[in-house]
């Protein structure tokens, strides 16, 4: 099968906006489901077919028109991904208003920023604790005047004199509509604006991308060639709809196409919820691979020995087999001989282990955001779980590139998407040319014009290169390659992904910028530490612990041993420990769990100093 007739099960030609997409499985799929979610009230999963969520989208449009806002005006949603998030989504764009996802666990004052620097006369959120979060910041809002609670039973405070903003419980917003008895908005057409999407911010503040209908569209039937899903498939959402990633593969894809959507109840909840959801596809950061890698190694520590060779020899075999199929070359061609014997006896009993995790019926595990470490891409996909890497940006809609099931090179992140060009520019620069590319930056002229080359083209920040099937592989971020006093160049992420194979290390931060060599600062994992520390004879509990030369040097040999496939000039020759996690709280992760480097840089000036003066 060709890349082209993947997508030949969905013809979306026809379409040319998210409300046309959703109108046509409303009425294409009426009685199938379309959203499950966990109600905490009655502690049971509950469905809503495609003919009641298009009721509800309507009702939450009669509200929207309640408030007369004007075409084109910005509403806020601060939610976690739920059925309600897609009603007041739909709504607005069904209304011509922009959608402004706001990332649901973000800090109150950066919600503030992207409230005000929209122009947002509408929240919605999932809580009045969110609203007065954000209130309590004491930074006006000067455009906002209504805030929707989307909780029919929040028992909203009095209102007083001179409030400027009036707040709705969802029983009080869904009877407001009600009061709408005129005809509903004109649709919008594709130019106009289907979100201001906020970019993450691992530098200065976010920048609010434009992407239009079309923008949006474009790269929804472009990724059809990549993902391929079947009418009634189930899609378990857990990356934030804040997320382009998520919002454009694993929503407007995932209903434009009659599948269902069940919504994980929280991160802390996934693993059982990929066994009791048992998706057929999901959408993922490598974070999460790396987590059920990091269990299914947990599993065969415990294990005999003859268990964990039984294990690799079963990844080998379907590793040979993987790349045979696309194209790789293959690794142990002597051991291969007995892969015809071994094949029926050992790759299905031993693949139930890692397929098991996800519930049994995952057949699309797509990644994205971040490139996938070779060693669990392997595994993976040698037990029958195919990992597929895509890469793309915010600015893109986001995909600009992707594998597939028919040609997946996992040290690569595919060929370009149907309708996509792709150029090198100075330095290897990635620079793109479609239609899914944004309209602009939201009242920022001067970074649009700096977004793109002369001749019209998005320049990504990142280095890559195509090999000789014509894939494209990431090298790394131009900002963020590491460039060592010798000349060498270290990509920090591929290098970090590595070192937290490793259940000892929770978190990794690779340095050694115009330095002699590189370096690591690790968070370690609770129970590992604890049990690493006590066979050095040493106290887990004692801060002091972590700063000793044995602890030091133990962990540097295990953080090599991840890192075995690596120059020996990407190998660390010194970490620091560290026992307090890296978090959105704490302003060192953006929303989308990547490191603020240049935060964190000013955070552990003082430990990387003393780790080049030691070690120099």
């Amino acid at each position: 099968m060709t890349v082209a007739a993947l997508s030949d099960t969905f013809d979306l030609s026809a379409f040319s906006t998210l409300t046309d997409l959703m109108r046509n499985s409303i009425a294409r799929y009426a009685n199938a489901e379309a959203l499950r979610q966990f109600n905490k009230e009655t502690k049971a999963w509950e469905s809503h077919t495609y003919e009641a969520v298009g009721e509800k989208i309507a009702a939450w449009q009669k509200s929207f028109c309640a408030l007369g806002l004007e075409r084109g005006s910005r509403v806020a949603i601060l939610m976690p991904n739920s059925v309600d998030h897609v009603y007041a989504d739909q709504a607005v764009l069904a209304n011509g208003l922009v959608p402004v996802p706001l990332h649901a666990i973000d800090t109150p004052g950066s919600s503030a920023f992207i409230i005000i620097d929209s122009q947002a006369q509408v929240l919605v959120t999932s809580s009045l604790k969110r609203w007065q979060q954000i209130e309590a910041t004491g930074v006006p809002c000067p455009d906002l005047h209504t805030v929707v609670i989307a909780d029919p039973n929040e028992v909203m405070p009095e209102p007083m004199e001179g409030d400027a903003v009036k707040l709705f419980n969802l029983t009080d917003w869904l009877a407001f509509g009600e009061t709408y008895t005129d005809p509903l908005p004109a649709a919008p057409s594709k130019d106009d604006l289907a979100g201001i999407i906020y970019t993450s911010g691992t530098t200065g503040r976010p920048k609010g991308v434009m992407l239009t209908h079309h923008n949006i569209v474009s790269n929804v039937k472009a990724t059809l060639a990549c993902v391929s899903p079947r009418q009634g498939d189930t899609f378990l959402s857990f990356l934030p709809l804040s997320h382009t990633f998520e919002r454009t593969a694993g929503y407007y894809l995932a209903l434009a196409t009659g599948c269902r959507i069940a919504y994980n109840r929280s991160v802390l909840l996934l693993a059982d919820d990929l066994k009791t959801i048992r998706p057929d596809v999901i959408i993922s950061v490598p974070r999460v691979y790396e987590r059920i890698y990091a269990r299914v190694q947990h599993q065969l520590k415990k294990a005999s020995s003859t268990k964990r060779a039984l294990f690799n020899w079963a990844v080998n075999i379907g590793w040979r087999d993987f790349c045979r199929k696309n194209h790789m070359p293959i690794e142990g061609k002597v051991q291969s001989l007995l892969d015809p014997i071994l094949r029926p006896v050992l790759l299905k009993k031993v693949s139930k282990t890692l397929t098991d995790q996800f519930g049994g019926n995952l057949r699309i595990a797509i990644s994205g955001g971040a490139s996938l470490n070779s060693r669990i891409a392997q595994v993976f996909c040698g037990l029958g779980l195919p990992i597929i890497q895509g890469y793309g940006m915010t600015e893109a809609s986001p995909i600009i590139a992707g594998n597939n099931l028919e040609i997946n090179q996992p040290n690569t992140v595919g060929l370009p998407f149907n309708g996509v060009q792709i150029r090198l520019g100075e330095g290897d620069e990635i620079q793109v040319k479609a239609d899914s590319i944004m309209k602009g930056y939201w009242n920022r002229p001067d970074d649009t014009k700096a977004a793109f080359t002369e001749d019209g083209w998005l320049k990504t920040g990142d280095v890559g290169g195509f090999n000789e099937r014509g894939l494209l592989s990431i090298k790394g971020r131009i900002k963020e390659i590491i460039v060592t006093s010798t000349g060498e160049k270290v990509p920090p992420a591929d290098v970090e992904s590595a070192i937290e194979t490793d259940q000892l290390f929770a978190q990794s931060f690779v340095i050694g910028e115009n330095r002699p060599f590189i370096g690591a600062i690790v968070v370690v994992n609770p129970e590992e530490w604890a049990n690493f520390a006590s066979s050095l004879g040493l106290d887990p509990e004692d801060p002091a612990s972590l700063n000793a030369p044995e602890a030091r040097s133990a962990a540097l040999r295990r953080a090599k041993a991840a890192l075995k496939n690596f120059p020996n000039y990407a190998l660390p020759r010194a970490v620091v420990l560290t026992r307090e996690p890296w978090t959105i709280e704490n302003g060192l992760l953006t929303p989308t769990l990547k490191l603020k480097r240049k935060v964190m840089q000013k955070q552990f000036a003082s430990e990387m100093a003393k780790l080049y003066s030691t070690h120099g």
